[in-house]
């Protein structure tokens, strides 16, 4: 049975700006990839209404599990949840048992719960929380979309929060073979011995090093004995 799939929305206008570099999509597909969920696509959308909505009910309605990070604060361009809550024709307002989690971490730490922190527990009818225990604030799931905060520590938190929830299949593997020889040299042998292995993914990522042109070719897989067969035949077939 194939592994379930997934799709990763980015949201802000501070990514497609160039303002901010995007650390969480690598940190989801390194846990996905453990998980035996397959990322296939990432989308970055900037805080836009229409872009938003629409981008959650594409990726909704073609992937197992969508994965969101950024928009869900304080302030006035943190849009997602209302995004999503339009996105699913659902209603959206404060909740009691996230708003009781916000104001216990405000009264802890001294603070007051006013109008603009009191936004992050507005959440989606039907939707289920997703924990926080890095600064509180939760996430949500509703149907297949999880949505989480754009700040790394608070995504990664959030994702170790929802990750053990989820059905996965067979973790991936990867084995990697350096071959000083150029894609040109190698793309015929490659395309041949790739056929032979339908079962594996076989990537060519290219390189040069002090003018010398070389590979990584990463084969990946479920099944490591195949692996291990296919590195040997992969070994051999280059090194003739």
């Amino acid at each position: 049975m194939p592994n379930p799939t997934a799709a990763m929305l980015v949201i802000g206008d501070e990514i497609l700006s160039g303002r901010t570099r995007d650390a969480n999509m690598h940190y989801l597909a390194g846990e996905l990839t453990t998980a035996g969920i397959d990322l296939r696509e990432v989308r970055v959308v900037s805080d836009d209404r229409p872009a938003i909505i629409a981008a959650v009910q594409a990726l909704s309605a073609g992937y197992a599990h969508v994965f969101t990070s950024g928009g869900i604060g304080p302030t006035h361009d943190d849009i997602t949840a209302d995004c999503i809550a339009a996105a699913f024709d659902t209603h959206i307002d404060v909740r009691d048992d996230a708003r009781a989690l916000l104001q216990a971490h405000y009264d802890r730490s001294g603070q007051e719960l006013n109008a603009a922190r009191l936004r992050m527990a507005r959440i989606p009818d039907g939707a289920t929380l997703i924990d926080n225990p890095v600064s509180t604030a939760p996430g949500f799931t509703i149907r297949n979309v999880h949505v989480m905060a754009g700040v790394p520590s608070v995504f990664q938190a959030m994702v170790a929060s929802i990750l053990p929830t989820l059905t996965g299949g067979a973790a991936l593997i990867s084995r990697t073979l350096r071959v000083m020889r150029g894609e040109g040299d190698i793309a015929g042998p490659l395309g041949q011995f790739a056929e032979g292995f339908p079962d594996l993914s076989v990537g060519s990522y290219p390189f040069q090093k002090d003018g010398i042109y070389g590979s990584n070719i990463v084969l990946r897989g479920a099944d490591a004995a195949q692996l291990d067969l296919a590195m040997d035949r992969l070994q051999h077939m280059l090194d003739m």
